[in-house]
């Protein structure tokens, strides 16, 4: 199991209607284990091969499930998600678009003092390429491996995921995380998860306008990043003030703006992409960056971490690259790829082995 959800994960289906059928049906065949549905009312008899129940507590008292996926209408969702919370689950997906502010609100302040994780509203799902998906990502675009994804927009990521996957650099977990100004998991504890998570050799972030949250996940990378990581920014071109696609995707004065969360990784280290299909490329140099460091410090040329907090700006030699602060800031010819690749291809399999070989023991 990588991150939140695996081949031991159990689902039940909040909502059993025309979508919640639809998708259920698509993630059995896909491999998830889903055990139940809940629907009130409907409590002993089937839909679709699939067991329903009437609450959510008697499904996970007769089939053991500890996750569920939501698909009810956005007046009662709020309510779906508390119930879901209360029978104790260790994941909750809630795809519901359009839930209102104050109800997510009311969540937020149960979920504080709960050890449930909510994904969500207004997001795609997650998944464990080969193992589990929970919500309504096409699986063909995702395939195992090293990469862990992190995003804020649903449709971005099945783009990014399957240039990933035809470049050769496939997924451990990807986490479709909602555009909702209200969401259960941030971006900035999303990507720790993939930070500490040792089937994840690398990370991709993508955000958009609107909040802090990408600054939040920058600062989180500065601080404590184990993993090479790139980003994407969606929203460069919206005029200030005016809501673009998601609730939360709006940028308020000088806050949420496309130029402060390209500033924010950049100072981290993090390279942005100025167009999806440029991640898989910009993730292989990052990775080399990230090797080359660690070759360095094995061999002493790196200075040491207290010296970097008081600002010094030294070289790492072995990299190649000049590091201030933190050490993670590469060079502009860096960035660009003057580093002897022939194509984002050869760029893509490097990262597949470099991460294969950091992970061998």
């Amino acid at each position: 199991m990588s991150v939140l959800l695996g081949k031991a994960t159990k689902v039940i289906v909040q909502g059993m209607g025309r979508e919640g059928r639809f998708h259920a049906g698509r993630m059995r065949e896909y491999g998830s284990k889903v055990v139940a549905g809940v629907g009130p009312g409907t409590g002993g008899t089937e839909r679709d091969g699939i067991p329903m129940y009437d609450t959510v507590a008697a499904a996970v008292e007769t089939t053991g499930a500890n996750a569920s996926l939501i698909f009810v209408p956005a007046p009662a969702a709020a309510d779906a998600i508390l119930e879901a919370i209360d029978a104790d689950l260790d994941l909750v997906v809630c795809i519901t678009e359009g839930i209102p502010v104050h109800d997510m609100l009311r969540v937020a302040a149960v979920l504080e003092g709960s050890r449930t994780t909510l994904i969500g509203p207004n997001c795609p799902g997650a998944i464990t390429p080969g193992e589990c998906k929970i919500g309504i990502m096409p699986g063909e675009n995702f395939s195992p491996g090293p990469v862990g994804f992190v995003s804020r927009s649903g449709t971005l990521t099945y783009e990014i995921a399957d240039g990933l996957t035809r470049a050769g650099l496939g997924q451990s977990t990807c986490l479709g995380i909602g555009g909702d100004p209200v969401i259960g998991l941030p971006t900035p504890d999303a990507v720790r998860l993939l930070n500490e998570d040792p089937a994840t050799g690398a990370i991709v972030i993508v955000g958009e306008i609107g909040g802090s949250a990408e600054e939040g996940a920058a600062e989180y990378m500065r601080a404590h990043g184990k993993k090479p990581a790139v980003a994407f920014i969606a929203g460069r071109s919206a005029p200030p003030g005016k809501r673009m696609g998601h609730a939360g995707a709006i940028v308020s004065g000088s806050q949420g703006t496309a130029e402060s969360k390209v500033k924010a990784f950049e100072a981290a280290g993090i390279p942005v992409a100025n167009a999806p299909s440029e991640i898989p490329a910009l993730e292989g140099r990052r990775a080399r960056a990230h090797r080359a460091r660690g070759g360095a410090r094995r061999a002493g040329l790196v200075l040491d971490p207290q010296r970097r907090r008081r600002g010094h700006r030294h070289r790492d030699h072995a990299a190649g690259i000049a590091i201030g602060g933190t050490g993670r800031s590469s060079s502009k010819s860096e960035l660009e790829g003057r580093n002897g690749f022939a194509s984002p291809r050869h760029l893509s399999l490097w990262l597949v082995r470099a991460v294969t070989k950091s992970q061998t023991p």
